[in-house]
């Protein structure tokens, strides 16, 4: 796993906490929520791609 994919998913959680604040702070909650599931559903799918290439690794080293 790269560093990198790790700096990736702190980036999108501290632009997602601040939009999330400057979205509570002006009255549009609803936004805030919306904004806090797009980032959470991001970062799953970079996850998800990760464990599938974690998953087809390990098939290659077992020749299954």
């Amino acid at each position: 796993m790269d560093v990198d994919l790790i700096f990736k998913i702190a980036a999108i959680g501290i632009i997602v906490a601040v939009l999330n604040q400057l979205l509570i702070r002006s009255g549009r909650e609803e936004q805030a929520l919306m904004t806090t599931l797009a980032g959470l559903i991001v970062v799953l799918m970079m996850l998800v791609q990760q464990i599938s290439l974690l998953f087809k690794t390990i098939k290659s080293v077992f020749g299954l």
